[in-house]
């Protein structure tokens, strides 16, 4: 791809994101915008289009980190649940194009629709701004 890739941009260090989890193999970001407090993103380090083009191991290991994200979600922030959402191809509403695993905490006041959609209403962004998005990732991690 001749593209410049912003999650590898985020994986190597080179653009500003609040990194709740790094390893060898994979980063984990709070999402911006997020759908709720906590929206993390699961990123590989090593740039997979899509599922299609992620290694199983490393499909793997993101979805036992949205184990471990799901966890903390509910112990350190509250959620009541969690959706594991992953898009792949423009048509299911892929719109970076990079593999990446949505983990969504829910709370019982949330405005995100069922089948975790967001960003129309009758959704409304969470407030508090940078503060709360600090403490959040804070927590997180």
């Amino acid at each position: 791809e001749t593209e410049p890739c912003q999650f590898c941009e985020i994986a190597a260090g080179r653009f500003e994101q609040e990194i709740v989890y790094a390893d060898d193999g994979l980063v984990a970001f709070l999402c911006e915008p997020p759908a709720t407090w906590g929206h993390t993103l699961i990123v590989p380090r090593a740039h997979r289009r899509d599922i299609w083009n992620i290694e199983p191991s490393e499909a793997g290991a993101a979805m036992k980190l949205a184990h471990r994200l799901a966890q903390a979600m509910r112990d350190e922030l509250g959620a009541v649940g969690i959706n594991l959402r992953q898009n792949s191809g423009g048509k299911a509403g892929q719109d970076v194009f990079h593999f990446h695993l949505h983990v969504v905490p829910r709370y019982e006041d949330d405005t995100v629709l069922p089948g975790c959609v967001w960003g129309a209403p009758p959704w409304q962004p969470p407030t508090g701004g940078d503060a709360e998005r600090r403490r959040v990732a804070q927590a997180l991690r």
